[in-house]
Formats: C-alpha cells, structure tokens, sequence
C-alpha cells in the first residue's frame, strides 16, 4: 500500500508540469523566450555587465568547459558567483580536452531538471502499465575509484537530489537499491551490493540505466555470482565484502536465494547459459537506457534479454543539462528546462529553438540558471519530427571525440597519452576505438610506428587513459575491454589499410590522433 500511494504521489506531483509541457507546446517561442528573462535575471557575468535579452545574449560568444573552468574553480573556492541562484553542488564529469570538470548545480538549476523530469516520469507512466505496482531501479551516478576519496561527503551520488523534494521523498519508497551503494569502495562489490538488492526485490518493475552495456555487465557478473548471492540473501550477509559495504545492510530473501540457485542450475543445463530474466523478474515492465548512434547494438542484445518487458530509449541527458525526453514515443526538446539554441551543421548558423526545420543537423547550445550562457553541448542530433511547435530529435553521436560506452574521449586526450607513451624508437600513429557491435565489449588500441621490441605497456595506456574521469568509470564497471598496444613497421600504411577496410576511400583518408573502427575492419587486415 505505501508502495501504490508513493507512485500515486509521484504522479500527482508530476501532473503539473506534464500538463504545462503538453499545454504550451503551441507556444515555444513565448516559453523559451520567458525561460531566458529569468535565467538573465540570475546570471552573473564575469565582467559585471548584464544581458537583457536574445539580441544581446547573442552578440555573447559560444563557451565550451575550458572558457569558464577557472570562473567555476575560483567559485568552489567562494570567491565569486556564477549566478544569483544558491550553490547546491558541483558535479563532477569528463569530456573534451579535460580529465574532470565540475558543473555547478543551483537551486534554479536543479528545478530546471526538475521540469524535464515530471514530463518524462508521467510518459512512463502512461505508456507502460503495472509501472506503479512494482518498485524500480534507477542506476546512481557512479564515481570511479580513484575520485571517491577526493570527492568523498559531497553528495555526488545520489541522482534524486535531481528530483523536487516531494518526488525525492516518494522516491525513496519506490527505489529498490539504495543510493549509498555507489559508495561502496570498490566497484566490484558496488556491482554486487545492486545485484543482491535487485534479485531480492520479486516486485521490481523497472530497470533504468543510461548505458546499455552497463545493464549487460550486471546480467554477466548475475550468472557469475549467482552462486555468491544467493548465499548472501540467504544469510542476510556481505560476508568477505562486509568491509567495503559496511554502509549498506545486506538484503535477508531465502526464497528468492533458492529461486537464483535454481534458474542458475538450469541456466548451466541450458544451450544460452543464461538466467532466464523473465522467471527472475516477472513483473518487469521497463527497461531504458540509450539506445541510439553508438548504443544501439547493445541495446538490442538488452532487450533480446528481457522479451517479457517493455524497452524504451533515453533522451539526451548531460551533467551540463537536458537536450531531450522520452515523452509518448518521441524525443521532444525539453523547452520547459533550459533556454536552447542550435549549430545548424550545414552551415554553422547559430538559430534558437523555434526557427528549426524538419531534417535540420544541429548541435545543442544551453543557457541555463546554473551561470553558464550558451554552452556547447557537442552532440549531433537531427530534427525528425515536431510536437506542436516543439522540434523533436535523434541522436546521431558526438560531434568530436569517440564514445562507445559513455567514455567521452576526444582526439586531444589521444595526442596526449599517445605522446606520453612515445620514445625516440617509436611513432605515434593513432589512438583507435575498436567498435565491436555487441560481439564483445569494446577497447581502445594505441597504433604506433616501430619495433615490436620497443612497445610500450598496454598497463601502461590504460592508467593513462584512466586519468580520465569517464574512461575509468567504464573499466571499473566493465564496460570496456582492457586496451591494447599494437605496432606496424610502416604506421601509415598499417592506419590506410584499416581505414579503408573500414569502408573509406582511400584518397580521402587523413590521420586521426583519435578514430573509429569496426572489429571486422581490424581482423580483416591482418595488421
């Protein structure tokens, strides 16, 4: 019962903003334009001039992180202010040439995420039935090992702090793992901890995650462990893990240990080798994680594994702010949230929101109440459809860099490391991103020029790599594969042959410090 009226208040507190966002989807200029009045009345400029208007907002140049990271450091430190809204946090994340930037979350900030959410909670809601009945499980934000004890009591971790303080309070009957198990000191019992709370829970509802290969990865260490667990809610212990997850009280569910051990063994007899999801949780309803550009393979292995469930894919949702939502099959811009303009790609025309065509390549440029005006968001979305006045849109990748699994690596991270691990005896030639298309789990391969003797060590690469916030996330939670060194006599030729193998012709092809390949393209050559 307090299970049902939570979700019922979780609705009734989101049918507000579900209503204003169907309502006003007529009205996207007037929205967008009152959206920007009250971010200019918060913002502080660093020159202490004020913007009154569009007009003026876009004589302002377009910013990426590196143009306000020392603004935001010297605000950590409390020597300045980015907004006149208070200061809630700053989250941490990776992207572009930096290994980790911090993006200051406001109270205004927060209640503009806050607008996106109601809309897209309620569309769940409304398309995917018995979504109120069970409990649900929203992955936290997880921090990679070596950021924890920095970053240690700033409330990084839990994502309901995203959520207006009635839906956070109501959430916290709904959600079947706790928040704190991303506290955990080592991700492998984090990774533990939620399966043991998931296979208690015989309600679960609903699986959310933004990764798809991060879902793969639980489903891979459930048939690991399986065994583990099972004694686990057997005793209501951690056992050897009690030490790393001393914040959390182990889950007591004997039945629901004998239902694992059970599907475990027939899984063993069977020809998959897998548990058999829809016995573990019948009352699955949804499952959502990305699902497009470079998502999109793994998202099918996803839901091939949970054919009892509905799938729905995610919108586009940064740290710096919110693009798009799931809303009633589509992906409209969440116009109540921030102030939006758009890169048209064809040409590099700079046009708010309400100007946009039908086919249009654009890249997101948000003003939001956190202080940061007309950040650049560098992802490539298209506009497919509209709601009302509301352009609605597909992903279609990043802009620069590779991202296979949520790593955000971008080609000067590559000249970087690749620098780093050069010698007078070898040449750096190409960071590549091997694509495997769910065939197995993606890595990176450091292409360099010279003798085999004088390879640099793939252990070494990786620690490289992992100076970077995203990437190392990735490798402690399995996402990616461990990363490899290779060497070709003559570099050039060995990156020519795998481009073309690629599918590119081969006058066109130039280096790239950081680039893209298929798996088939790289056992094709032979290299």
């Amino acid at each position: 019962m307090i299970r049902y009226l939570s979700h019922l208040g979780i609705k009734l507190s989101c049918y507000g903003s579900d209503r204003r966002f169907r309502r006003q989807s007529g009205q996207l200029e007037a929205v967008q334009r009152r959206k920007l009045d009250q971010i200019l009345s918060r913002v502080i400029l660093e020159n202490g001039s004020s913007v009154q208007n569009y007009d003026e907002l876009r004589a302002l140049p377009l910013i990426r992180y590196k143009q306000v990271k020392t603004r935001i450091e010297q605000s950590r430190l409390g020597k300045q202010r980015l907004s006149r809204s208070p200061i809630v946090r700053y989250q941490p994340t990776s992207g572009s040439s930096e290994s980790i930037k911090f993006i200051p979350y406001t109270k205004g900030f927060l209640s503009e995420l806050d607008s996106a959410i109601g809309p897209w909670l309620m569309s769940m809601y409304r398309q995917f039935e018995g979504m109120d009945r069970g409990k649900h499980y929203w992955s936290v934000s997880w921090l990679p090992e070596s950021q924890r004890a920095v970053l240690e009591g700033e409330n990084l971790n839990d994502d309901s702090a995203l959520l207006g303080l009635t839906k956070r309070i109501l959430s916290k009957y709904t959600q079947t793992v706790p928040s704190e198990v991303a506290f955990a000191s080592d991700a492998d019992d984090a990774l533990f901890a939620t399966l043991c709370y998931l296979v208690a829970d015989e309600s679960l509802g609903m699986i959310s995650v933004w990764s798809p290969t991060f879902a793969l990865q639980l489903f891979e260490q459930l048939n690991a462990h399986a065994e583990e667990i099972a004694l686990a809610l057997t005793k209501g212990s951690w056992g050897d893990r009690a030490s790393n997850l001393e914040l959390l009280t182990a889950p007591h569910a004997p039945k629901r240990a004998g239902l694992l051990s059970a599907l475990s063994t027939d899984a063993k007899a069977s020809s998959s080798g897998q548990i058999d999801l829809s016995k573990l949780w019948p009352k699955l309803t949804l499952v959502s994680s990305w699902d497009t550009a470079g998502a999109k393979p793994w998202a099918k292995i996803l839901k091939d594994m949970v054919p009892h469930s509905g799938f729905e894919g995610k919108g586009l949702w940064a740290t710096e702010g919110v693009v798009t939502i799931p809303y009633d099959g589509h992906y409209p811009l969440a116009y109540q949230s921030h102030f939006y303009e758009f890169e048209r790609l064809s040409d590099g025309e700079i046009l708010p929101s309400w100007e946009l065509k039908l086919g249009d390549d654009v890249s997101p440029i948000i003003s939001s109440d956190n202080g940061l005006l007309r950040y650049c968001m560098d992802d490539h979305i298209r506009v497919v459809s509209f709601m009302g006045e509301v352009p609605c849109f597909e992903f279609q990748g990043r802009r620069f860099g590779v991202d296979l699994v949520g790593e955000k690596l971008d080609p000067s991270v590559a000249v970087k490391v690749m620098g780093e691990l050069s010698s007078d005896s070898i040449k750096p030639i190409s960071l590549l991103a091997v694509d495997t298309q769910g065939k197995a789990k993606p890595y990176y391969i450091a292409l360099f020029e010279g003798e085999k003797q004088h390879a640099p060590q793939a252990r070494d690469l990786d620690q490289l790599l992992k100076a970077h916030f995203h990437y190392e996330l990735a490798r402690d939670l399995g996402q990616l594969a461990e990363p490899q060194v290779l060497m070709a006599a003559d570099g050039w030729k060995a990156y020519k042959s795998l481009a073309v193998r690629d599918g590119m012709i081969e006058g066109n092809i130039k280096p790239e410090p950081l680039k893209k390949i298929a798996m088939e393209a790289l056992n094709d050559t032979g290299v």
